[in-house]
C-alpha cells in the first residue's frame, strides 16, 4: 500500500473508532466530537482509561502496535465496569467491536480513578511479560538487534558461532515494511518453524490482499553512512530460503524486511567502479586496503608425502576455516578457506609436498555469477568491471550494458521494461539512459571461494541494509566451547581485540553490591 492509501485507511479507522466510542467519551465527562479526532482522541482516551499519554506513540509503531491495541481494548472495558475474563475475551476476539456494544447497547458507568494494578499475581505476570515484550520489540526494531554469525563468510573477522549486537541507529533505523508480524522474530517463529508474518509468497500473488498489509519504505535519520570495508547486516536481495528452515530456489518472493538476513563486507559504495581480479577487489582502478583485523582466504589443493596425512587435524593445528570442505582426490586435498597467515606456517609442514591456489582462470564463465548472461565471461576471482549505482547518476543504457542493471530497475525501482527490437522502454517510452533512484552497495565475503555474495545476486539497495554490527557479546566454538577471548568485544577497529569481559563484570557487581547497600540501609532508617 501507498502512503496515500495507508493515510485512507487511518482516516477510516478514526471514523470507525468514533462511531463505536462517541457516547463512551460522554459518559466519561468528556465531549463526543472528541473520539473523532485523529490523535487527540487517543490522547482522551488515554486519560479515560488513566494510562499514560504516551501509550498513544506506541499505538502507531508497527509491529508494537498489534500488541498494544488488544491492551487498550480491553482496558476501555475495563474503565465501564465491564472487567470479567468473558468481557475480556469479547473485547480481543471481536476485535474491539465489543466497544459498540458497550456504546450503544450497555448500560454502563465510568469508574473514574481506576485502580490499575493487577488483581492477581497471575494478572502481574501477564502484564509483566506483556510489557517486556513490547520494550524488547522497540529495542529490538530501531535501537539494537541480536544476531548470530552462521556462516564463514567473514571467517577471522567474524566466527561461527559469534553472537552480534547489530546496531540500527548508526545507518537509521528502518521502520516495519510487514504491517502483520510476529515481534522479535525474522521471517519464522521457532519451534513451530512457520513463517511469522502474513504475506503472499508467489510473486505472481504479489497484488493480493495479504500484500497490501505493506508499509512503503522509512528509515529513520542515521548519524554515518555506510563506510568502505565496514561490516553490514543486510536482507538478501536474491532470497534463496522460503523461511529459516526450508530452503528454496533462487528470487524467492518475500517482503524485504523478512528476506534472509545477511552479514557481509560492503566493498563498493555508490559512485564506485569495482573490479575482482585474481581474486582482489580494486575499487576505482585501485587495489582495495582491507582493514588489519581482516584476513581473505583462498582455496587450495594440498599434496601430502605420506597417507598419514590427517586433513582435519591440520585445519585445527593451523586455524584453517572450513575443515568439512576437505577433499581427498587421489591424494590430494582440497582445502576451501586457508588465509595467508596460516599458509605462511602450514606450507613449511615437513609433511607437506606442495601447496596449490585454486582460481578460475580470466574470460571463464562460471554458472550462477552475476549478471548471469552469456556477455559477461566473469567469475569469482575475475569479475567486472562495473559501476556501482549512486542516487541521482545517471548512465547510457543500451543492451550491452542492460543485464547488469535491469533487476534494479524492474524489482528496485519499480519500473516496467521491455525490449523491443534495438530499442529499451522503460514505462512504455524508448530511452537510451536511465538515472537511479537509490544508491546502491556490493558486499562482499572475506571467504572468496566459500561465500554466497554480491557476485552470485548483485547490487544491495540501502532499502535492504538492516544496521551496523558493533559489538561480540558472546561466542561459542561449538556447544562446549566458549572463546572467551571474543567475549565482549568490537566488530571494527584495529589492532588485536581487547575483551571487555572483566571490567562488564567488575562494573555488573559493583552495581549490584551498590543496590543491596542501599536497600539495606533504606531498611535501617526505617
Amino acid at each position: 500500500m501507498t502512503w496515500t492509501e495507508w493515510f485512507i485507511a487511518g482516516l477510516i479507522i478514526q471514523i470507525v473508532h468514533g462511531l463505536g466510542t462517541w457516547k463512551l467519551y460522554k459518559i466519561a465527562g468528556r465531549q463526543a466530537w472528541e473520539a473523532f479526532v485523529p490523535i487527540y482522541n487517543g490522547v482522551v482516551l488515554m486519560k479515560i482509561i488513566n494510562r499514560p499519554w504516551w501509550w498513544i506513540i506506541l499505538m502507531f509503531l508497527p509491529i508494537i502496535n498489534l500488541i498494544m491495541m488488544p491492551v487498550v481494548w480491553v482496558e476501555t472495558a475495563r474503565s465501564f465496569g465491564k472487567k470479567t475474563m468473558t468481557d475480556t475475551a469479547l473485547a480481543v476476539i471481536t476485535l474491539g467491536f465489543y466497544n459498540y456494544y458497550l456504546n450503544y447497547v450497555a448500560d454502563v458507568k465510568y469508574i473514574e480513578d481506576r485502580d490499575i494494578n493487577p488483581k492477581s499475581s497471575s494478572g502481574e505476570w501477564v502484564s509483566s511479560i506483556l510489557f517486556a515484550v513490547v520494550a524488547a520489540t522497540l529495542v529490538h526494531t530501531y535501537f539494537m538487534q541480536p544476531y548470530v554469525i552462521p556462516t564463514s563468510s567473514l571467517e577471522k573477522s567474524l566466527l561461527v558461532g559469534d553472537f552480534l549486537f547489530v546496531s540500527k541507529f548508526h545507518y537509521g533505523a528502518r521502520a516495519p515494511m510487514t504491517a502483520v508480524a510476529a515481534p522479535m522474530v525474522h521471517d519464522t517463529i521457532p519451534l513451530l518453524k512457520t513463517k511469522s508474518y502474513i504475506a503472499d509468497d508467489k510473486r505472481e500473488n504479489a497484488s493480493s490482499w495479504k500484500n497490501k498489509l505493506q508499509f512503503p519504505y522509512f528509515r529513520l535519520p542515521g548519524f554515518q553512512k555506510i563506510k568502505r570495508n565496514e561490516i553490514v547486516v543486510f536482507n538478501q536481495p536474491a532470497d534463496t530460503m522460503f523461511h529459516m528452515y526450508k530452503p528454496a530456489d533462487r528470487y524467492y518472493y518475500k517482503p524485504v524486511d523478512k528476506k534472509t538476513n545477511l552479514v557481509k563486507r560492503c566493498v563498493g559504495l555508490p559512485g564506485d567502479s569495482l573490479e575482482v581480479r585474481n581474486g582482489f577487489v580494486y575499487i576505482n582502478g585501485e587495489k582495495n586496503q582491507l582493514p588489519d583485523r581482516t584476513q581473505l582466504e583462498f582455496s587450495y589443493f594440498v599434496q601430502p608425502k605420506t597417507r598419514q596425512f590427517n586433513p582435519k587435524v591440520m585445519a585445527e593445528r593451523y586455524d584453517i576455516t572450513d575443515p568439512f570442505g576437505i577433499i581427498n582426490t587421489q591424494n590430494t586435498y582440497k582445502f576451501v578457506a586457508i588465509s595467508d597467515k596460516a599458509l605462511s606456517k602450514f606450507k613449511n609442514h615437513p609433511n607437506v609436498v606442495s601447496i596449490e591456489p585454486i582460481k578460475e582462470p580470466k574470460g571463464e564463465r562460471a554458472t550462477g555469477i552475476f549478471p548471469d548472461h552469456p556477455d559477461y565471461n566473469w567469475n569469482n576471482d575475475w569479475f567486472g568491471p562495473l559501476y556501482i549505482p549512486e542516487k541521482g547518476k545517471t548512465i547510457d543504457l543500451n543492451l550491452e550494458v542492460l543485464p547488469l542493471y535491469k533487476r534494479i530497475i524492474t524489482e528496485y525501482e519499480k519500473n516496467d521494461l521491455k525490449i523491443e527490437g534495438n530499442q529499451i522502454l522503460i514505462n512504455g517510452n524508448v530511452v537510451t539512459s536511465y538515472t537511479f533512484n537509490h544508491d546502491y552497495y556490493w558486499m562482499m565475503g572475506d571467504n572468496r571461494h566459500n561465500s554466497l555474495d554480491a557476485r552470485v545476486w548483485g547490487f544491495v539497495p540501502f532499502d535492504h541494509v538492516v544496521g551496523k554490527p558493533v559489538f561480540i557479546w558472546m561466542s561459542w566454538n561449538g556447544i562446549k566451547n566458549p572463546r572467551w577471548s571474543r567475549f565482549f568485544t568490537t566488530v571494527h577497529g584495529s589492532g588485536e581485540r581487547v575483551s571487555y569481559l572483566i571490567p562488564f563484570l567488575v562494573f555488573l557487581f559493583a552495581g549490584w553490591g551498590y543496590s543491596k547497600y542501599r536497600k539495606r540501609r533504606k531498611a535501617l532508617k526505617s
